[in-house]
């Protein structure tokens, strides 16, 4: 086993209220977790606050999104500098549905990594294929192109998670097989090898997400180049516990 700490993030989505998440919070704080497993919960941006003042200090909180600068005439957005002044470690970036629901662009994505890591703030950041994507066989191109706009905006990457998602397999009941999923990762950290560094391709923590669960998990945990999950719908439910427990 690789001395890569396992992570399970939890991507909330535009998911919940305070009841909901408060019962939520509440079963994750009295739930017994594997010391050995970095937790981060995604909360949406009107819960941050919230989410870091009821969560127990051992799990960490991220926004799912932020913007490029620290502040300024930006109706709606936020910026890394109010998510750690809300006590917040970490924010996802180039979700998919960033990418393809919002339009954000490889550009723009690379961009806001830059100023969340000048920022001192841990970025989960995410690629993957679209089906049509995958069906005509450029996958590696369409991972390896979105990866390179992230890597060219990397000076540290001690604050860096790469989540693989599959386009396809979001939401949608579909998982890439372990196999699948696993010979992703392992060419991802062949193009860290070729296009970083040894020391960064070994240490990055690569994860997996796309309809991960309960009953997945432990097969996908298994494979020697995932090193965490990305979770969505079934970080709302207790099966969470379960993935973050995948290795145990």
């Amino acid at each position: 086993m690789s001395s890569r700490k396992f992570f399970v993030g939890g991507n909330w989505k535009m998911n919940g209220d305070k009841e909901s998440l408060g019962e939520l919070i509440m079963t994750l704080n009295t739930a017994s977790l594997n010391d050995e497993t970095e937790v981060v919960c995604g909360a949406p941006s009107i819960y941050l606050d919230y989410a870091r003042s009821k969560l127990d200090q051992r799990i960490g909180v991220a926004a799912q999104n932020c913007y490029k600068v620290p502040k300024g005439a930006f109706t709606g957005e936020i910026s890394p500098a109010m998510i750690k002044d809300c006590g917040i470690d970490w924010v996802i970036l180039g979700h998919s549905e960033r990418r393809h629901v919002f339009g954000e662009s490889d550009e723009l994505i690379g961009q806001k990594v830059a100023h969340c890591l000048e920022s001192d703030l841990g970025v989960i950041a995410c690629i993957g294929e679209k089906l049509e994507e995958r069906e005509a066989g450029t996958t590696e191109d369409v991972v390896f192109e979105q990866t390179k706009f992230i890597a060219d905006n990397v000076k540290d990457w001690t604050r860096v998670v790469l989540a693989y998602e599959p386009v396809w397999a979001i939401g949608t009941g579909k998982t890439a097989t372990p196999d699948q999923a696993q010979e992703v990762h392992e060419k991802l950290r062949g193009w860290l090898r070729a296009n970083v560094s040894d020391a960064v391709a070994d240490s990055l923590r690569i994860i997996y997400g796309g309809s991960v669960t309960g009953g997945n998990c432990k097969e996908l945990a298994a494979q020697p180049d995932i090193d965490g999950f990305l979770v969505g719908g079934a970080s709302l439910k207790p099966e969470f516990v379960d993935i973050i427990n995948a290795r145990s």
